[in-house]
């Protein structure tokens, strides 16, 4: 069995060269932009080979058909739509949060401005559908609904977290629920498509669709440990970053649910507004510690990740793959907190 690590280099390897040729099918503007995003490019359009992202989805896409006996080749069209969903949702998200930096790069709409961003994203997903329809399966179109299911699922969650930064209470389930559709539904349709487009039973495509799922509840519940607490090193991002945007992600949401006073000053302090320098976020971080937001995140994660594996384990899969997916599920989840 293959390593984590070298399951992701792998998938990255035999998806860039199909995702090239895709985008290469933009509009010359969209597909400047597009490639700048995916890290081929510098922003004078010079070739570069930036980080480009872990390609998880992918990897997950051409899994999912070996678990079921088919070649990785039958999921490549799925392998590049969830990538392409993906990335339309960050070029997104980095407008929406008012990211200046991904990847250590300057984002889209910061370079070329929001329209361009907003366009540029739009581009990706549209050809996300378009390249699943054209390869002519008789799955295509169930895969291609899944992958639009999945998208409205990713924008429900989305429209959520918005709606949270103005509400001055928001329930750990309801912060579970955006999670599931933000992170969750987009892993669940990547960990599936392979095997939709195989032609796969309903009952194992609905296995690997629910430990996908499973899986990005549990990877948001990192990301977000990771968005308080990570080493920037890791992150890519400050520390502290969430806090600074007074995010009200999931340890949060558990700190200001507790019956506790620190809960109580959490809540207090994100009334604020204005700027806090770095020894007042360390102590609101330590607020959130204190109240157990931090060591819960970590055990629900725990608990989702086993909930993941508990599905690959219920249908009869290629071992090689189910293996393949449970090490990949761990290496995604487990990341250095």
């Amino acid at each position: 069995m293959s390593t984590a690590p070298a399951c992701l280099s792998h998938s990255r390897g035999t998806i860039t060269p199909a995702l090239r040729a895709v985008v290469e099918r933009l509009d010359q503007r969209s597909r400047h932009q597009a490639a700048y995003h995916f890290g081929w490019i510098t922003a004078g359009g010079a070739p570069t080979s930036a980080d480009a992202g872990k390609a998880v989805r992918p990897a997950l896409a051409l899994l999912s058909a070996e678990a079921v006996g088919a070649p990785p080749e039958v999921a490549l069209p799925g392998a590049v739509a969830v990538e392409l969903v993906h990335n339309f949702s960050l070029v997104h998200d980095d407008l929406m949060d008012g990211d200046e930096e991904r990847r250590h790069r300057r984002t889209v709409w910061k370079l070329w401005g929001p329209s361009s961003a907003i366009l540029t994203g739009d581009a990706m997903l549209a050809l996300a559908q378009e390249v699943l329809l054209d390869t002519g399966l008789p799955t295509a179109a169930p895969a291609a609904r899944m992958l639009a299911r999945a998208t409205r699922h990713l924008i429900r969650g989305q429209v959520q977290d918005l709606s949270f930064e103005h509400r001055a209470h928001v329930t750990v389930e309801e912060c579970v629920d955006m999670a599931a559709g933000k992170t969750g539904a987009l892993l669940s349709a990547s960990a599936a498509i392979g095997a939709v487009l195989a032609g796969a039973p309903e009952r194992v495509v609905d296995a690997l669709a629910l430990y996908g799922d499973q899986v990005g509840v549990a990877f948001q519940l990192v990301d977000d440990v990771l968005g308080i607490w990570g080493d920037p090193a890791v992150t890519g991002k400050p520390v502290h970053s969430d806090l600074r945007s007074r995010k009200k992600s999931l340890p949060v949401s558990y700190a200001l649910n507790k019956d506790d006073p620190l809960g109580d000053e959490l809540a207090a302090w994100l009334a604020t507004r204005g700027d806090s320098d770095e020894e007042e976020l360390r102590r609101v971080a330590g607020l959130i510690e204190g109240a157990g937001g931090r060591d819960w995140a970590l055990a629900e994660a725990a608990r989702r990740l086993a909930l993941a594996e508990d599905a690959l384990r219920g249908v009869e899969l290629d071992a090689g793959a189910r293996d393949e997916l449970l090490a990949l599920g761990r290496f995604v989840v487990e990341r250095e907190v």
